[in-house]
């Protein structure tokens, strides 16, 4: 088993701007440059850039490519048109999800699928072994860095910097186009955080270059780099899951609160049995929740009633920083599912009380 832990092209630059380096999914990648508090109100309020590199980008080509990624996605990629993004999952064929990804449409038969770091091998593996029908694949995991440039200011602090009309760009679309004097960058209007802005992929051999030109860019919009703490406290507050805590090999899509990137007007990987749960109904429902009374939430804190029963499990939880309150997420016994249900969250042997809230937690 391979267990040395890789670095992403820019490891230097980040440890030379003070970046606490840590392993995670495989990399080390900073979690901090300052604190976690400030970092995330500067995406929220302002403009922030994350270096999330370590993402995996496959490309699926030829006349078989859409046929391919229709059999081994949940959502219907037959209806994206060139320039656009779709948020989809790999099933398994147990009920359970391989990884949640992004699929991106760029030329009549050409796909990049953008997918979680720490599942790069097992999703390179499972997309060959159904590749059945010889679509062209490539793993070009290693030739790109993807930054993250997030935040109600984004468009404003990133437009000097290419010819492309960022606030042009929809959610979940994106152009090719120059970036910071660099022909066919990718610019997509996608982020994990809920706060607005872009990702852009750029080739190894420019990343330096691009990542200080946004610097020089935002640096009257007071732009910072921002870790992977604040990353996750972001995605927390819009209730966007992350693989391996709210969503797993185990968990299936429905369940998972899904449904609507589970469709089935097509057939694809376990459909028939997606489809029989979602007319049946599920015992357990992903759910969020916000703290009625003092306490932080972690994963894999039990979730019980009123009686001290143990009706579910913490998958996510943090101190949100917008709100100054503990929120999280977690699997619970369907009758206890509804929003405005209360539920407790066993906190170091005291249970406390949570109400089940609609997603987004923050609605700022």
């Amino acid at each position: 088993m391979e267990t040395s832990t890789k670095t992403i092209p820019l490891n230097d630059l980040h440890a030379a701007l003070g970046g606490k380096m840590v392993p995670f999914a495989g990399y080390m990648m900073p979690v901090r440059y300052s604190s976690d508090m400030d970092e995330h109100l500067c995406v929220r309020q302002g403009v922030g850039v994350f270096d999330v590199s370590h993402m995996g980008e496959f490309f699926v080509e030829g006349p078989h490519a859409l046929t391919l990624i229709q059999k081994v996605t949940s959502n219907d990629a037959a209806t994206l048109v060139i320039g656009q993004a779709q948020y989809s999952c790999y099933p398994n064929e147990t009920g359970g999800i391989v990884d949640d990804l992004i699929v991106y449409k760029m030329a009549e038969e050409k796909y990049m699928l953008v997918v979680n770091a720490s599942n790069i091998e097992k999703d390179w593996a499972w997309i060959n072994a159904h590749n059945t029908m010889g679509a062209t694949l490539r793993n070009a995991s290693d030739e790109y860095c993807l930054f993250a440039v997030q935040g109600p200011k984004a468009a404003a602090a990133m437009q000097s910097l290419t010819s492309v009309s960022l606030s042009d760009i929809k959610f979940y679309h994106f152009a090719i186009g120059d970036f910071a004097g660099i022909a066919d960058v990718i610019i997509s209007g996608t982020g994990y955080t809920g706060a607005g802005g872009f990702e852009i992929y750029v080739k190894n051999e420019d990343a330096e270059r691009v990542w200080k030109k946004i610097f020089e860019a935002g640096a009257s919009y007071d732009i910072k780099p921002i870790g992977l703490g604040a990353r996750d406290t972001l995605r927390l507050e819009m209730g966007y899951c992350l693989y391996g805590n709210d969503i797993t090999d185990t968990t299936s899509p429905i369940e998972a609160g899904l449904g609507w990137i589970t469709k089935f007007t097509k057939d694809f990987t376990n459909s028939e049995a997606l489809k029989k749960q979602k007319e049946a109904g599920v015992s357990r429902k992903l759910v969020g929740f916000i703290m009625q009374e003092r306490g932080i939430p972690r994963g894999h804190y039990p979730i019980v009633d009123a009686a001290g029963e143990v009706i579910g499990e913490v998958t996510s939880g943090t101190q949100s920083p917008s709100m100054g309150l503990g929120i999280g997420m977690g699997y619970v016994q369907t009758a206890y599912s509804k929003v405005g249900t209360e539920i407790y969250i066993q906190i170091r042997n005291k249970n406390l009380k949570a109400q089940v809230e609609k997603f987004p937690l923050y609605k700022g």
